[in-house]
This record gives structure tokens, sequence and C-alpha cells, in this order.
């Protein structure tokens, strides 16, 4: 039997995280800081890494008693995790049921996330039915990774077990999962559920393009992006591709999904049966208000034996204030990027999702680019990219188009045309330093 803390606060709000996006400010008051207080008194029992960390913060044992003592706790970093795969456990290793890998895209080791029955239990508890609006019936045709990474199985759980719905665990570029093949099952089970990345959305329209395949005219009820950044005009796109309708979701292997957008799309909701989110000044870790433009810090409820505690994501966002025309009264939230992939001019730091967005909004640029860093933070950055179908490209189409993004950017542009940039199964490489 399942005497937990954590259990005790699940089954006490088990009714209202069936419909988790819509709990009472009250209610998610109550059960956050329950939950808290949950995971801060396990990870300090029955982790030595954990005991040590909070001892050294001067922490003493069940002092954290809710949502109020949350800036009290150390912060968690990638750095701690690199190459330690059992460090965050307070279970013994039998007591694992699965173990996942980072994608590495962030450098250094890798960051093992394991996580035991009980910690895959929990994790069921909370569900968003307006924000996944999934159920059963829906065929679901997931093309995130299966291999290593957390994002096809932590999707293929929720899509079967949370939704009751049907799988296609297609992948992502893995040995079977090749774009062909793909779009042959897709032809043959019309999902109404897509899940992927933007940049396999548009890997898998292209092989549809040369099968002479219409995607619109087998079009899905639904699509998700998830797995790399993403504009608003790179959806766009996706979605004439497609002739459906495309909807972000924000996750990753340490917290998991921690956003999902709704019908409004206005910004991530947050998974708040979950997660809590906090923003950040990068530099000294202070909390940000809403409207403020920081570093993204999670912290997990349902983790029992692997608790997450304050984890900085090394992602920029920003807090939306306000409620949301959709109902939900879960809080909202942008991502901004990468700490890491940020471009640097006289000393400011630039999205590269916000130069996507003027990039992907002018017709003749075709669907692959990079963003090509210069040495130097004054230098001109140059934007390499393929153009459009039909497009014949010339240093003067470049040059006017680099001065149409300038004029929205106010930053120094250049625009370089090449007849085709590699594709990649992994995620799609954005920013190069040159």
């Amino acid at each position: 039997m399942d005497t937990s803390r954590l259990a005790t606060v699940i089954s006490r709000h088990a009714s209202e995280l069936r419909q988790a996006e819509r709990m009472q400010p009250e209610t998610l008051k109550d059960y956050r800081s329950a939950a808290l207080r949950a995971v801060a008194t396990r990870a300090q029992e029955a982790s030595p890494f954990y005991r040590e960390k909070l001892e050294r913060a001067g922490i003493r044992p069940g002092s954290i008693r809710g949502l109020e003592d949350l800036p009290r706790l150390p912060f968690l970093t990638k750095e701690e995790l690199h190459g330690h795969p059992w460090r965050l456990l307070t279970c013994e290793r039998r007591d694992v049921m699965i173990i996942q890998v980072s994608t590495g895209t962030s450098g250094g080791e890798e960051i093992y996330s394991a996580q035991s029955r009980l910690d895959l239990q929990y994790h069921l508890s909370a569900h968003y039915p307006s924000l996944l609006p999934v159920t059963t019936g829906d065929v679901c045709l997931n093309a995130l990774p299966y291999e290593m990474s957390t994002a096809g199985l932590a999707m293929h759980r929720e899509f079967t077990e949370n939704c009751q719905a049907t799988v296609i665990a297609a992948g992502k570029g893995g040995a079977y999962s090749t774009p062909a093949k793909t779009l042959k099952v897709f032809r043959d089970l019309r999902p109404s559920i897509v899940i992927t990345s933007p940049s396999w959305a548009i890997a898998l329209a292209e092989e549809a393009a040369r099968q002479g395949l219409s995607l619109p005219s087998m079009a899905p009820r639904r699509m998700w992006l998830t797995g790399e950044g993403c504009s608003p005009a790179f959806r766009r796109r996706v979605e004439a591709l497609w002739g459906c309708a495309a909807f972000f979701l924000y996750g990753s292997l340490e917290g998991g999904m921690m956003g999902v957008e709704c019908e409004a799309r206005q910004g991530y909701h947050l998974t708040q049966g979950h997660t809590l989110l906090e923003v950040v000044a990068p530099d000294t870790g202070e909390p940000l208000p809403p409207g403020s433009v920081g570093e993204l810090v999670v912290t997990a409820l349902l983790r029992h034996d692997s608790p997450l505690l304050r984890f900085r994501t090394g992602d920029l966002g920003v807090f939306e204030e306000g409620t949301c025309t959709c109902g939900a009264t879960a809080s909202r939230f942008r991502v901004r990027g990468r700490t890491f992939e940020q471009l640097q001019y006289r000393g400011q730091s630039v999205s590269p999702i916000f130069l996507e967005e003027f990039l992907m909004r002018m017709p003749e640029v075709g669907n692959w680019f990079h963003f090509v860093v210069p040495a130097s933070d004054t230098a001109r950055i140059k934007v390499r990219c393929e153009p459009a179908t039909g497009v014949r490209p010339s240093r003067e189409l470049g040059s006017t188009l680099a001065s149409r993004m300038e004029f929205f950017t106010r930053l120094p542009l250049e625009i370089e045309f090449v007849e085709h940039l590699p594709r990649t199964s992994a995620k799609a490489l954005r920013v190069v330093r040159e």
C-alpha cells in the first residue's frame, strides 16, 4: 500500500487534478503548497545529495511548509546533473522503472532522468482535457523520438493512459522512422492527431511532395509542435502544408511537459498540476515579476522518487498577465529560446525566434535556414537560407530582403542564399557560430 505524503496530497485533490488547468486559486494554492512540502521533505530525508545541499543552504528538515518557502530552496543546475545518473534518487535503484537521456544539444556530459514506478504512477494523476483534447477514438501519430529521449514515451503514455486514445509509435529519424516510412503509415492509418517537431513536420511535408501526396486532403484534426523553438510565422507555414491547426507544447527531459497552448494561442498554459514555474534574473537568481524576461526555473510537484527542486532550465521566458479567454485558470508564459542560443549584438541579447518570425514572413525564403553568428558583436548577422520553391535567388534579392528585415528588427543583417542546407533527424540547427 502506498502511504507516502505525496499520495495523500494526490488523493485529497484527485477530482480537481482531472481538470488541473481549471483548478480554482485557493484549491490550487493548497494543493501546490502540500505537494511542495511533500517532495521537499522526501528529498531531504531520503537523498544524500539533497540533504547536504539543503543543509548548506540553512534549511532544516521539515521547514519547507508551503509556496512562500520556495525561494529559500537552492537552485539545481545542469552542471550538478551531468554524468550523475543516480544523483536525485530517493529510492533504491531496483525501484527505477525507466532511465532516459538528454539530447546533448546544450553541451556537456549527458543528463539522465531515472524515474520509479511511483513517479510514473503519480504523473498520471493530473490531466488537462481542454488543453489536450484527445479522447477514445483518436489515432495519434507520435513522430517524436522514442530512443533515449523522454519525448516520445512521455506523450505516448499521455495519449494512451490519460486520454485513452490510440497511438502510432512512429518515432522520429530512427532506423525505421524515415520520412518515407512515416508518410506510408500516415496514408494507411489516417491519424486524427499528429505530434512532432517543427522541422520534422517540414521534412515530412517535403517527402509528401516528392511522393505526390496532398497532406491537406488527409489532414489530421490537430497537430502539436514541440522539441524546438518555433515562431508563429513558421507555424503558419506548417499549417499551410498540412492543412490543419498546429499548437505549441513545451517540455524538457528534466521537467517533463511544462506548458501547452490553448485555442487562444496566447502563450503556454502551465501544467500546474505537475509544475511550479518561476522566472528569475539569469545573473542574480532573483524572482522577476510578470512581463519580465528571465530564466525559467522548474520544480516538479509529482516526482516522489526523483525530486526536481528549482531546476534552472537554461531557457528564457516571461509570464503573461491577465486571464485567458479559453477559461483555463492556469497561468500563461512564453518561451524566448535558450540562453546559450541567444545572439549578441552591441551588448544586447537577440532571440533567434524573434529573427525567425520576420524571416518566415517573407515568401521568397524557404523553410530551412541558419543564423550565422559573427565573431564580433558589432558585425552583421548573416542569414543563410534556401530560396522558396520557384524563387530565383540573387545577390540583389538578398539585399532587398535583408533591408526589409533590418527595418523590422533594427539589426544589421546579410542574407545569403544557398541551394541546399542539410536536413537532420535531430533537433534543427538554427544558430551557427563561425
